[in-house]
């Protein structure tokens, strides 16, 4: 039979005859895709190998067809569901910090009415003074985007939306999570410092998925030095090129630290050392670089304290 009269004309134009001429230069063709069938949606893997036994031509195309539906199904409810336990612990976390976000929104907004009283003053003077009045209608204006900015960062972690590939900054991300996260450091006593490195290439990534990772990576370390009776409370963020052109970040607290045995362990879902916790934090962010096809891991800080670092690999130039 020919391949048409398998396929039909109009498919074997179309998407076979390019890659059987392929095949029949000796490349090996091969690719994935939903394809309708008369059982329904079927996702399949088409494999074209060209079949050589003697070196000067090829004689035979070998096509096979991998009928991989029932994988690709699992694999998609598995990635709904990580993205679904992703989206609660974001949640999960805004919570706890929402006393320090609304303080954060409520400083701006309280900065604002004091303004706009004063510009009210100026223009209630016998004698009107507009400068006075410009500079506190400018200094409102800057408030309110303050607050704005806390809302808009807020809303971008709590919202449910489908991860998004982009090329990014990482250093902005984390300044705009070291903003949001400032009332929490304040209230438990913990001094924030960073050393971010200038010039660092893009990575591509989903922004708000490595946002929750570096806030999961802020909110363990800041609530376990907020319990320790005496000692520095510091966290450290920092962000660098490795040697094989990854951008990493790390985050060194000098909090009570983890047990040298435990140290892979943390990353076990349900595992935790948190009396209320529910063990879902670290693993999401595990899963999260890997998904980014960078590493998470942990080591000990000196003097004490943990240090928990990942890596993510450049933006391609061509995005």
């Amino acid at each position: 039979m020919h391949v048409t009269d398998l396929r039909g004309i109009d498919v074997f134009q179309q998407r076979v005859k390019r890659r059987l001429d392929r095949c029949f230069e000796a490349e090996v063709q091969s690719y994935s895709e939903w394809c309708t069938r008369l059982n329904g949606p079927r996702y399949m893997t088409v494999i074209y190998a060209p079949l050589q036994p003697r070196l000067e031509q090829v004689e035979a195309a070998l096509v096979i067809y991998h009928d991989l539906t029932d994988h690709e199904l699992a694999a998609e409810a598995l990635r709904h569901a990580q993205a679904q336990l992703a989206h609660m612990n974001r949640v999960t976390a805004m919570g706890q910090l929402a006393a320090s976000i609304a303080h954060e929104v409520n400083q701006p907004i309280a900065a604002a009415i004091t303004n706009a009283q004063a510009a009210l003053r100026w223009l209630g003077a016998r004698t009107p003074d507009l400068e006075e009045v410009r500079q506190a209608l400018d200094r409102i204006v800057t408030e309110a985007n303050r607050a704005g900015d806390v809302i808009s960062r807020s809303h971008g972690l709590i919202q449910k939306a489908p991860p998004r590939k982009e090329n990014l900054e990482i250093n902005n991300a984390i300044r705009e999570i070291i903003d949001l996260t400032h009332g929490e450091t304040v209230k438990h006593g913990v001094s924030v410092q960073t050393q971010l490195a200038e010039d660092l290439p893009l990575v591509a990534g989903d922004r708000v998925q490595l946002q929750q990772v570096v806030l999961n990576l802020f909110i363990n370390p800041t609530e376990a030095m907020g319990q320790m009776n005496g000692g520095p409370r510091e966290l450290l963020i920092s962000t660098s090129k490795n040697d094989s052109g990854s951008v990493l970040v790390a985050v060194a607290d000098s909090g009570p630290g983890l047990a040298l045995t435990n140290v892979e362990q943390i990353f076990d879902t349900f595992y935790t050392t948190k009396p209320s916790g529910l063990g879902m934090g670290l693993s999401i962010c595990h899963s999260i670089i890997e998904a980014h096809e960078g590493r998470l891991w942990a080591t000990a800080n000196v003097p004490q304290g943990t240090i928990f670092q990942f890596t993510l690999p450049t933006a391609c130039p061509c995005r």
